[in-house]
């Protein structure tokens, strides 16, 4: 007999591993392709909306997921939108609409915008997130869990510093 407790379904302060694929406006956007999701639930490591959908699930479930913009990335903020002196640029920054950027807030933040506009003077820059306003719609399934470490739950995120076997032992 042991003594480890058995995890059976998703609950604040474990480490959820999740496989995924999420469309908008009938395109996949994004997927785990590339290998399982891992994330600490309960710590808003991951958008409010599918994590409330989540809890409770169990290792092998699945489900389709609707995410709206006010528990996704957001509604669309017109104050968001920020003009900026071109002359903030370097030079070797290509100044074209569309263009996605990682620039730091007045606090040093990193955060991204994309170019709407290059005028003679200054450059439009958006930084709403770029699904803000988009209502998000995941198919989600629960392919692992285990207890989080301490100091991964004093951090709020997980550490991927080592191997977690997600298999019943």
């Amino acid at each position: 007999m042991t003594d480890k407790k058995e995890l059976t379904e998703v609950a604040s302060d474990l480490v959820v591993a999740i496989e995924y694929k999420l469309t908008v406006d009938g395109e996949m956007i994004d997927s785990s392709d590339d290998g399982p999701l891992e994330y600490l639930h309960g710590h808003s490591n991951i958008i409010y909306g599918l994590e409330k959908e989540l809890t409770g699930m169990k290792i092998g479930e699945s489900k389709k997921v609707e995410v709206s913009p006010e528990e996704g990335y957001g509604e669309v903020d017109p104050e968001a939108v920020l003009e900026v002196p071109r002359t903030e640029f370097p030079d070797d920054v290509p100044l074209e609409p569309g263009i996605e950027l990682e620039i730091t807030d007045d606090e040093g933040d990193m955060m991204f915008a994309t170019i709407m506009e290059v005028g003679e003077e200054n450059v439009l820059l958006d930084t709403n997130h770029p699904l803000a306003g988009q209502t998000l719609f995941f198919e989600v399934s629960v392919v692992g869990l285990r207890e989080a470490e301490q100091a991964e739950i004093e951090h709020g995120h997980v550490h991927f510093d080592h191997d977690h076997d997600h298999d019943d032992d």
